[in-house]
């Protein structure tokens, strides 16, 4: 059987740098989604790395919000 690419075991290569966004613009997690209209609880997962997608609504939303660009708030890390 051919390898799952997204396999649980693998970690992601893709870096949230939400984290150093929000403390540019002195904004709190709770303050951004509140702003974004998402849960606490979703964009704690997206903040940690362990988002395994995200929407361009919510990427949209995000960028808006932060005043920044998507390539901003992700990053490649590469081997």
């Amino acid at each position: 059987m051919p390898k799952d690419d997204t396999s649980d075991t693998e970690t992601t290569r893709i870096v949230v740098k939400l984290d150093d966004l929000l403390h540019a613009r002195r904004m709190t997690l709770t303050e951004l989604a509140e702003r974004v209209d998402i849960t606490l609880a979703n964009l704690s997962i997206l903040k940690t790395g362990k988002a395994r997608a995200i929407r361009f609504s919510t990427l949209e939303a995000v960028c808006r919000e932060l005043q920044c660009q998507p390539g901003d708030l992700l990053g490649y890390e590469g081997e």
